[in-house]
């Protein structure tokens, strides 16, 4: 048999509804949930190797701290969102997923370019290419895409990068492609 809802039956839910969390702001609520899992999951992650001490830290002090500060950030961030009225609830709104979708595609394409994909026998590109080829990607996510700052953008990074990572760091990896160096 199927029971029907009756008037004080709804009333009896809307009643105990009152009773729960009310989320006045979505977005720092959903904000501080993803800081507290990414943070509890990095310290969750740091206990497998050696934390130490305070004087004598071992490889995972650093990232056991950084994630627990991480998760106590979105703790707090949740609190707030459950405490702190905003004057519509500041909804979640739709996924952006053009920007989602060149973002990926231009961190994808940096690796691919960086190593090459030796099951395609595609060769490495090098650094110079690969910040290049993600710099005209990533830029397509935006609203405005001016190829002239784009390539101005690309280049001043490339650059950067090949000072800080290649002279300075003196880091080895493919700065040119391997067709061009040998």
């Amino acid at each position: 048999m199927v029971r029907t809802p009756t008037r004080s039956h709804n009333r009896d839910i809307q009643h105990w509804r009152s009773y729960l969390v009310n989320i006045k702001s979505q977005k720092d609520f959903f904000s501080g949930l993803m800081f507290a899992v990414i943070g509890g999951s990095f310290a969750y992650g740091a206990t497998s190797y050696t934390v130490g001490t305070g004087a004598r830290m071992g490889p995972g002090y650093f990232p056991l701290v950084l994630g627990v500060i991480l998760a106590l950030l979105g703790a707090l961030v949740m609190f707030k969102s459950l405490v702190v009225e905003t004057p519509d609830g500041e909804k979640i709104g739709s996924w952006a997923w053009k920007p989602l979708f060149y973002i990926i595609a231009g961190n994808i394409l940096f690796g691919v370019l960086l190593g090459g994909l030796p099951a395609f026998k595609l060769p490495a590109m090098g650094l110079i290419a690969a910040i290049f080829g993600t710099t005209i990607v990533v830029s397509k996510a935006g609203d405005v895409f001016v190829l002239k700052e784009v390539l101005a953008l690309s280049t001043v990074l490339s650059i950067g990068s090949y000072l800080a990572f290649v002279v300075l760091l003196k880091l080895q990896f493919p700065v040119w492609p391997t067709f061009i160096t040998g």
